[in-house]
Parts: C-alpha cells; sequence; structure tokens
C-alpha cells in the first residue's frame, strides 16, 4: 500500500510540475504577444481554421501571417534575411518539406524543442534532438476541371496527349517549390525511377517532353488558376486538391485522381526559427499543433497527421473524419521517400530544370 500511494504521489507531482511547465509557457507567449508564421495558405491542409482555433485559445496572440504563398525555400530565405530582425518581417515558425528540414539544422536556422506528444511522432519522421518534426503528410495527385477535360488523366504519361495542349501546371517554380520538387518524384518514380537522383533526373526528362509538346503551363497553379481554366489540371498534394475541390463547390466541377503506379507521400515538418522574436509563443504554437486539437484539425483538412496511428489506435478520431478522406487504396501504394532520397531528388531537380526543362514558372 505504501508503494502505491507513493507512486500515485510521484504521479500526481508529475503532472502538477506538467501544468505548471504549460502555464509557465502560456503565461510567456502571451506576454510577447504575438506569433509570426510564414508559407501557410488557408486552404492548405485546413490552415484556416488551425489557426482559427489557436487564435480562439490563445485571444491575447496576435497571429501575424506573412507571405502564404511561400514555398519552403522561400522560408528557410526569410529567416536568413532577419537574423537580426525583431519586427513583424521575422517568422517564428517554420512549416517546410522533409528535405528542408536537415538542411535548416545544418545551417543553424532553427532550434531545437520538443512537444508534450513527442513520443507519438514516428521516428523515421523526426529529428532525434527535436530540430524539426513531421506534422503531416499527403500523397501526390491530380486536381482536374472536368468542365474543360473530357478524359480525366489517370497516369503522369497521359500528359504527353495532344488532348492535354496547355493544359498541365504545377504548384511552383521547382527550383525553390517543395510541392512541385516532389511532383517531379512522382513523375519519375512512374517511369519506374527510384526515389532520390534518378527519380529526379527521370522526372525533369518526363516535365522536358511535356513541355515540348506544348502542354505544360508555366504558371504556379492553385484554385482560381483551375476555376478560371488557365491550369486545367494540376498535380498536387491530394489535401490541398480535395480542398480546392470543395471550395469550389461544383463551379466548375473537380476531380481529385491519385495517379497509377508508385503514390507518392510527402511528409512537411514544423520547426522553431533560430532567431524567432517571440520564442515562447512559437513553443506554444506547436503545443497547439500537437495537441489532439491541432491534430485533428490538420485532418479535417484531408491530411494524415503526424500522431494519426498512434490516435486511431486511441480511438480519438471521430469516424466522420475518417469516411471523409479518399479510398484507402491509394494510401495503400504510398512510398515514404527518405531524407536522403529527398535531398537527391531535390538537387537533381533544382539543379537541372533549367537546362532540361527551361521553362519559368510564375
Amino acid at each position: 500500500m505504501t508503494g502505491t500511494l507513493a507512486l500515485a504521489s510521484l504521479l500526481a507531482s508529475t503532472a502538477m510540475v506538467q501544468a505548471q511547465s504549460m502555464a509557465e509557457l502560456e503565461a510567456a507567449a502571451k506576454a510577447e504577444g504575438m506569433l509570426t508564421t510564414i508559407a501557410l495558405p488557408h486552404d492548405w491542409c485546413g490552415y484556416g481554421k488551425v489557426i482559427e482555433g489557436f487564435k480562439a485559445k490563445y485571444p491575447e496572440i496576435e497571429v501575424n501571417e506573412l507571405n502564404p504563398d511561400a514555398g519552403s525555400a522561400d522560408e528557410l530565405e526569410a529567416v536568413r534575411a532577419n537574423q537580426g530582425n525583431t519586427g513583424p518581417q521575422a517568422p517564428d515558425v517554420l512549416d517546410v518539406g522533409l528535405a528542408f528540414g536537415p538542411q535548416a539544422k545544418d545551417e543553424g536556422l532553427i532550434q531545437p524543442y520538443k512537444v508534450a506528444t513527442w513520443d507519438e511522432i514516428p521516428d523515421d519522421v523526426k529529428d532525434p534532438d527535436g530540430y524539426w518534426y513531421g506534422d503531416y503528410y499527403g500523397v501526390m495527385a491530380f486536381g482536374v476541371n472536368t468542365d474543360l477535360v473530357d478524359n480525366v488523366p489517370m497516369s503522369w504519361e497521359d500528359l504527353l496527349k495532344p488532348e492535354y495542349a496547355a493544359s498541365f501546371a504545377l504548384t511552383g517554380d521547382p527550383r525553390a517549390s517543395n510541392q512541385a520538387i516532389l511532383a517531379l518524384m512522382s513523375a519519375g518514380m512512374s517511369r519506374g525511377a527510384e526515389p532520390g537522383t534518378e527519380s529526379g533526373e527521370k522526372g525533369l526528362e518526363l516535365m522536358a517532353e511535356i513541355n515540348k509538346a506544348g502542354n505544360f503551363v508555366p504558371v504556379t497553379a492553385k484554385s482560381g488558376t483551375i476555376a478560371q481554366g488557365q491550369t486545367p489540371i494540376v498535380a498536387a498534394w491530394d489535401y490541398n486538391l480535395l480542398a480546392w475541390r470543395d471550395s469550389l463547390a461544383g463551379n466548375p466541377p473537380m476531380e481529385v485522381v491519385i495517379p497509377e503506379g508508385p503514390s507518392l507521400a510527402g511528409v512537411y515538418v514544423q520547426a522553431i526559427s533560430a532567431y524567432a522574436p517571440h520564442p515562447n509563443a512559437a513553443k506554444l504554437w506547436m503545443e497547439y499543433l500537437y495537441s489532439d486539437e491541432g491534430q485533428l484539425g490538420w485532418l479535417a483538412g484531408y491530411c494524415h497527421p503526424a500522431r494519426f496511428n498512434a490516435m486511431v489506435e486511441a480511438g480519438k478520431i471521430p469516424q466522420e473524419l475518417l469516411d471523409a478522406l479518399p479510398p484507402a487504396e491509394g494510401y495503400a501504394r504510398a512510398v515514404f521517400p527518405t531524407v536522403e532520397q529527398q535531398e537527391a531528388n531535390k538537387a537533381a531537380v533544382s539543379g537541372g530544370w533549367d537546362s532540361v526543362v527551361g521553362a519559368n514558372v510564375q
């Protein structure tokens, strides 16, 4: 009985310390009064509602949103450019593609912090020292304006067909946008390439053929360009396309297809800037994102959050959110490239785009 009481006392004491620690963090974050984010479009992964959830929980903290359409490389450049700046142009937190996490750590651009739910984040998508860690993933897909496209392309090779003249676009510059860089990895893998340098080279070859055929539109695609008919076919993460489809509400109708062959899964990671003007607000933001509430917010935006498996096992995910996801078959084919493979693909794509494809995406 004495041992049981001692254990209960210890657990109660531990809970109290954790509660006090969280209370102290909240107080320090509220004293800072601001959190500066970057590259978080509201229709990306349900971020609009996630941000609103954070603001509702912590109304004392102003959320200052920088450049929602920035790419991962732009985010790192914003940190580099604002190392001595404590003003509103210096980002506190980053959300970048997996390959950009190690790069940011190596450059000393981010600082370590482990959230309370750290143990439920899979080891293969987090830095062991807490510098960066996976937040969510999706799979590469095609979004198609079916008002303008009669036959929905089912594979990357289909995009070479004459019927898709001036129709296909990426969501950014493949020299800087993680989403565009990994679209080329998906293209390369569809031709049998292994993830890495080979997928980057094969992806560039296919994109050069699509461009030569007159089917590539060098415009940064988004829901508006799909709706306007400027980019009727777009390669992007499934969660972005599904959110765009919902926002368009059938005007025009849009179909989302996970292309045949290997289904490329892309993991994004969170990190705190090493020069964050509001470090406590940044840590509180991270705690919110990796809480049950934050994770479910991403899932509502069609993203698979980092704690997805652990939360499913614990019965924490409402069935209606699971039912809203696309068919499981597309995810059963998912391939998760390693950090090293993504870095090699990124180097091949960003370094070879100008010479192999030559289109200037704007």
